[in-house]
């Protein structure tokens, strides 16, 4: 009996992504790896480049305000440039007129309308300010922008937001940075369910299970960053989203059993043998 080919094996000794028989489309773009990186914390620029290739990922985010053109962060977009698709954010935004001024600043900088959507509401949770995020959306799409907004786990904001003509949706499993996991399970199952754009998990995600479960529900991908950056072993922690966000989509598509609160015998009593009566 031939081996199923190992998927998530074959990359090219370059480091570009592995070849996936389903791949993901927002907007006018496939991608192959349905697991998208963001570039910060990181030791050194060697660690995140490392972190990229072994990932397999193929859109990886930045923080706008944080990019120069001198510079380490100069330095990491000399090494992507033409390996990955930027999607510049606008992390560190608190109002829809920051957010909007930063997204054209990166359209021009960087010569794409694609834009990660972040619009603050305050310092401690860095929860999303919904009305602001909006507004913001608004605007950007009606100037021509690509938008993946980050936003909140209200099926109702997402809603909203595809409404309005946004190519994704990116509800939080958590807090920004916080490796929470997936704190409201019920809430992103039902903006999964309901949403006919890509459903990105966006922020809380810990561990591979994490992503492995976010995949299971249905999610359309994943975007993670402290998770690998902070972990004790970068490039084991890439490499073992790569496989929980491969293995989540595939148990998902595959369907799960029934959750049962009773045994049920994996072995049939028909023909079964018993010892003679004494």
């Amino acid at each position: 009996m031939n081996a199923e080919p190992d998927i998530l094996s074959r990359s090219s000794r370059d480091g570009t992504p592995a070849v996936d028989e389903d791949p993901l489309i927002i907007a006018d773009r496939t991608f192959q790896s349905r697991l998208f990186m963001g570039t910060s914390l990181y030791a050194n620029v060697q660690v995140l480049l490392d972190c990229l290739a072994a990932s397999g990922t193929q859109m990886i985010t930045a923080a706008v305000r944080r990019i120069h053109t001198t510079g380490r962060e100069a330095d990491i977009l000399n090494h992507i440039r033409g390996q990955y698709h930027l999607l510049p954010n606008t992390a560190g935004c608190y109002t829809a007129e920051d957010a909007v001024f930063t997204a054209h600043l990166a359209r021009e900088v960087f010569s794409t309308s694609w834009i990660k959507l972040e619009v603050i509401g305050d310092e401690d949770t860095l929860y999303p300010n919904n009305p602001e995020l909006l507004r913001a959306a608004e605007r950007l799409l009606a100037d021509g922008f690509t938008v993946l907004p980050y936003c909140s786990d209200d099926p109702l904001v997402c809603a909203q937001l595809e409404a309005m003509g946004c190519a994704a949706v990116m509800p939080l499993a958590g807090p920004i940075g916080s490796g929470a996991g997936l704190c409201n399970p019920y809430a992103l199952r039902m903006i999964i369910e309901r949403a006919r754009v890509p459903v990105i998990i966006d922020a809380g995600i810990g561990t591979a299970s994490d992503a492995c479960i976010a995949m299971e529900m249905g999610a359309s991908g994943v975007l993670l960053n402290t998770a690998i950056a902070k972990s004790l072993d970068p490039l084991a922690m890439a490499r073992a989203m790569r496989h929980a966000v491969h293995a989540g989509r595939l148990a998902h598509g595959a369907g799960r059993i029934p959750v049962k609160t009773h045994a049920s015998a994996s072995t049939i009593t028909q023909g079964r043998v018993e010892a003679p009566a004494p």
